[in-house]
C-alpha cells in the first residue's frame, strides 16, 4: 500500500520538531522514502523559527546533501491587537486579596464585553482555580457556560467541551497548554493569558486562536500580577509585533529512539549494516551520528552484552559480522515491537470514576495524599474522595463544601533563551537612561515608546527599575550582578542575577553547587527561576571561588557528574530504557505498572554502569537531561562570554534583598 505514496503532510511541525516524537517521525519518513522514492514532504506551522533549520529537519538529506526544499513564508498577514494589562496601578503595595479581586473583576469585564473568550493559564492547578473562582464570585453569570480544558481530563470530557464551543453554547473556556494547537474550536474573539506565556512563539500560538478567519483581527490581552512578569510580557509583545520568534531546540542523535527504529527496520527486511547507517544519516536528527554510537546500539540489540541477560534483556536482532547483514530474531519480534513502540513515556495516572463513569485522571503522588472525605476540584467540578482500588479512585460528585484544593505536578513553562536576551537588552537601555539622570517623564515616555503596555503597567515598570537602580544595580544580558545577602537566621545567600531562563540557570547553579561540594565539602541549597539563581548556606562558603573554577571546556563533564545520582536522571533513564525496549511495557499480554518499571530501571542503571559508564542508553539519558530538559549549550555560551569578557560580573552586598531578587528569595521561602 505504501509503494506509491505521493505526498506526506506534517501539520503543526513545530510541535513535533522539538521533542522525541519528531525524532521518531523523521526516521519513519526516511523509511517511507526508501519504499516510495517519489514522496514529497510538506510541513505546516503558524509560528516557527528558525525556518531554514525546520525545513532541513522536514526534508532531511540524500547522499550527504540536503534535499531541495522551498520555503513559503506567509506569516503575519493578520492585524494584531495586543496589550499587557495590570489589574492595579501598584503591584507591590497592594494587599493580595484586593489584587486577586481586581484581577477577577478585570477577567469578568473582558469576558462580558466579548462573545467568546479563551483564557490560558500556565498550569493545570491555575486552570481549575480560575474556573472555581469565577463560579464563586459571579454565580449569576457562570454556571453551564464555562468549562475547564487540560491534559488530566478525560477525552470524552474534552470532546464535549470542544463541541459546545463550536455550537456557541459556551462563553468562556479556561485551559492550560492543551488548546494551543489548531483544533477547530469555532469562533473566538478574545484570548486572555494569565501570566507570561514564556516564549514569543507560544504567545502567538495562543493569541492566534482568536479571530481565526482571514482578515479578522487577532486580539490578545496578557494579565500580569508581578513585576518580573510585567517586564517579561512587555518585551515579549514587542518581539511578537516585530516578528522576532524564538528558535526552537531540535534534539539530535537520540540513541533510544534509534534503537527502537533499527529494531523495526530489522523486522521489516534484511539489510546491510552500511546501508542501514546511510539510511539513518539521511535524517536531519541523525545526520551527525557517530559511527561508534551506531555500532554500540547494534551491539546492544544483537545481544553482545551477556550480563544483561541476567536482567531479562535478550537479543532482539541478529547481526552477521562477516557479511554485515542485519535481520530480525525470534518468532515474537513483531508482537514485542508493536506492543512496546512509541516515544511518550508512561506517566502513572490514576483514573477517577463516579460509579462506572470516568471523569479524568490524577497523579499517583496526588492520590497518596488523599484521605476519604477529602474534597478536590477536577474539570471545574468538585468531588469527594471515597476510596481507591488498584489504579482507580472512586469519588462522589454532588458536593456543597469548598475544596481542599489540589496541587498538580505539571511543569512550569521555562522562559526561552532568545526572549531572555531581549529582556536583558531592555534592562540595559533603561540602565543607561537612569545613569544619564534622565527625568521621570523622559524615562516613562521611553517605556511607552519601546513596549506595548497600559498606563498602570508603565508606571509599575518605571518604579521597579527606579528602586533597583537606586538601591543596588541593574543587571542585564551582558552584566551579571552577584548580590550577597544574609537573612535574619544567619543564612548567607549569594544571588546571581543571571537572566537567561530557567533551563540555563539550572545548569549554572548545579555546576556551582557541584564545584562547592567538591572543593569545600559543603552541601548548599539552590533556588532557581528564569531571572537568576541563588546558592545559600548557614556555613561559610566561598561561592565566587567555586564559580571561577568553572571553565567552558570542562563544563559538560562537570554537569555529567553533577546529575549523576539525581532523581531526574533516574526518571529519564526509565523513559529512555522504555524507548530503547530495554524495559518492556507489555510482555505476553501482561502490562508492567510504572512503579514496577521504575524499580526495574533502578536495578538496570547499576547493571549498565558495570558494563560501561558510557553505555549508550545511559549516555542518552544524560544527553536528554542536559540538552532537552536543561540548556547546556547556551549555558556554555554564558561561561564563554564571562571568560572572554563579553559578560561582566559585579559583586554587591545588601542588607535586604534588592527588588530584582525579591521574587527569587520569596520563592525559596515558600
Amino acid at each position: 500500500h505504501l509503494k506509491d505514496v505521493q505526498w506526506c503532510i506534517v501539520d503543526e511541525v513545530h510541535a513535533l520538531a522539538e521533542n522525541k516524537r519528531g525524532t521518531h517521525l523523521s526516521l519513519s519518513l526516511e523509511r517511507l522514502q526508501k519504499i516510495s522514492p517519489a514522496l514529497t514532504r510538506i510541513g505546516l506551522s503558524a509560528t516557527i523559527a528558525p525556518l531554514g533549520e525546520i525545513a532541513k529537519y522536514l526534508v532531511g538529506y540524500e547522499n550527504n546533501e540536503e534535499r531541495p526544499c522551498k520555503i513559503v513564508d506567509v506569516q503575519f498577514i493578520k492585524k494584531l491587537d495586543l496589550k499587557v494589562l495590570s489589574p492595579v496601578p501598584d503591584l507591590i503595595d497592594m494587599e493580595h486579596g484586593a489584587m486577586h479581586h481586581a484581577m477577577y473583576e478585570l477577567i469578568h469585564n473582558l469576558i462580558q464585553t466579548h462573545k467568546t473568550t479563551l483564557v490560558f493559564t500556565n498550569t493545570r492547578s491555575a486552570t481549575e482555580r480560575v474556573v472555581h473562582n469565577l463560579k464563586e464570585k459571579f454565580p449569576k453569570f457562570y454556571a453551564e457556560n464555562i468549562g475547564a480544558h487540560h491534559g488530566s481530563l478525560s477525552k470524552t470530557h474534552r470532546h464535549s467541551l470542544e463541541n459546545k464551543l463550536r455550537e456557541g453554547k459556551i462563553k468562556v473556556v479556561v485551559c492550560s497548554t492543551s488548546l494551543e494547537l489548531g483544533i477547530d474550536i469555532g469562533y473566538i474573539d478574545l484570548v486572555v493569558c494569565l501570566g507570561s506565556p514564556k516564549s514569543v512563539a507560544r504567545a502567538l500560538q495562543r493569541i492566534g486562536r482568536s479571530g481565526h478567519r482571514l482578515h479578522d483581527v487577532t486580539k490578545g490581552r496578557i494579565i500580569v500580577l508581578d513585576r518580573d512578569d510585567l517586564v517579561e510580557c512587555a518585551v515579549l509583545l514587542k518581539s511578537a509585533v516585530e516578528k522576532k520568534i524564538d528558535k526552537i531546540h531540535i534534539p539530535t542523535n537520540a540513541l533510544d529512539v534509534l534503537a527502537q527504529q533499527i529494531y523495526g527496520i530489522a523486522i521489516q527486511e534484511r539489510i546491510q549494516k552500511k546501508d542501514l547507517f546511510s539510511l539513518i544519516k539521511n535524517s536531519y536528527c541523525y545526520h551527525t551520528l557517530d559511527k561508534k554510537d551506531f555500532d554500540e546500539i547494534i551491539d546492544y540489540l544483537a545481544g553482545k552484552y551477556i550480563s544483561l541477560e541476567d536482567r531479562h534483556i535478550y537479543a532482539k536482532i541478529w547481526h552477521d559480522e562477516e557479511t554485515g547483514m542485519i535481520g530480525r530474531r525470534g518468532k515474537m519480534a513483531r508482537v514485542l515491537y508493536m506492543t512496546n513502540i512509541g516515544t511518550i513515556p508512561d506517566e502513572t495516572s490514576v483514573k477517577v470514576k463516579v460509579g462506572e463513569h470516568i471523569v479524568g485522571t490524577i497523579d499517583e503522588a496526588f492520590l497518596e495524599r488523599l484521605r476519604p472525605g477529602d474534597v478536590f476540584v477536577l474539570g471545574g467540578n468538585v468531588y469527594v474522595f471515597k476510596f481507591s482500588r488498584g489504579m482507580t479512585a472512586q469519588v462522589n460528585a454532588s458536593v456543597n463544601r469548598p475544596p481542599t484544593v489540589p496541587s498538580w505536578f505539571s511543569e512550569m513553562l521555562p522562559l526561552s533563551f532568545d526572549l531572555a536576551l531581549e529582556i536583558g537588552r531592555f534592562r540595559k537601555l533603561l540602565n543607561e537612561k537612569f545613569c544619564a539622570k534622565k527625568s521621570k517623564q523622559e524615562i516613562a515616555d521611553f517605556i511607552n515608546y519601546y513596549v506595548y503596555v497600559d498606563k498602570n503597567a508603565a508606571e509599575s515598570i518605571y518604579n521597579y527599575f527606579y528602586e533597583q537602580f537606586n538601591y543596588a544595580e541593574i543587571p542585564s544580558h551582558s552584566r551579571i550582578i552577584v548580590e550577597h545577602y544574609t537573612n535574619d537566621k544567619g543564612i548567607k545567600h549569594t544571588i546571581f542575577h543571571a537572566l537567561y531562563g530557567r533551563r540555563v540557570n539550572d545548569c549554572l547553579s548545579r555546576a556551582v553547587a557541584f564545584a562547592i561540594s567538591r572543593t569545600q565539602h559543603r552541601d548548599v541549597e539552590i533556588g532557581i527561576n528564569d531571572n537568576g539563581f541563588y546558592i545559600a548556606s548557614d556555613k561559610t562558603v566561598n561561592v565566587m571561588h567555586a564559580f571561577k573554577l568553572i571553565k567552558s571546556k570542562e563544563f559538560r563533564k562537570v554537569l555529567d557528574m553533577a546529575i549523576d545520582r539525581t532523581e531526574i536522571l533516574k526518571r529519564r533513564f526509565r523513559h529512555c530504557a522504555m524507548r530503547a525496549l530495554m524495559i518492556l511495557r507489555t510482555y505476553r499480554g501482561r502490562t508492567k505498572r510504572v512503579g514496577r518499571q521504575q524499580v526495574s530501571s533502578q536495578i538496570l542503571i547499576n547493571a549498565v554502569k558495570r558494563i560501561s559508564p558510557d553505555f549508550s542508553i545511559l549516555k542518552e539519558a544524560r544527553r536528554e537531561v542536559l540538552e532537552d530538559l536543561m540548556d547546556v549549550g547556551n549555558a556554555q555560551k554564558v561561561i564563554e562570554g564571562i571568560e572572554k569578557g563579553g559578560i561582566s560580573i559585579k559583586e554587591i552586598s545588601t542588607n535586604v534583598p534588592s527588588p530584582f531578587a525579591f521574587n527569587l528569595i520569596a520563592q525559596g521561602i515558600s
